[in-house]
């Protein structure tokens, strides 16, 4: 596939798919969501509050006890 209508798609160990956008999705309960950004965050875990897109959950959270 070439032109246009390509994209990249990258894989983030343990993060999201990075997808250039724009982007439609279309989740497995048949809602639509879109997208105009430049590069779009997807979610991959299903710990997003912003699902399907990604708000950084997956990220574990590490406290300083030092304080």
């Amino acid at each position: 596939m070439t032109g246009q209508n390509a994209r990249k798609v990258t894989v983030v160990p343990n993060g999201p798919v990075l997808v250039e956008g724009p982007v439609t999705l279309t989740t497995d309960d048949g809602v639509t969501h879109t997208s105009d950004r430049f590069v779009v965050a997807v979610c991959a875990c299903r710990r997003s509050k912003r699902f399907p897109f990604c708000d950084t959950s997956h990220r574990k959270r590490v406290r300083d006890d030092k304080n």
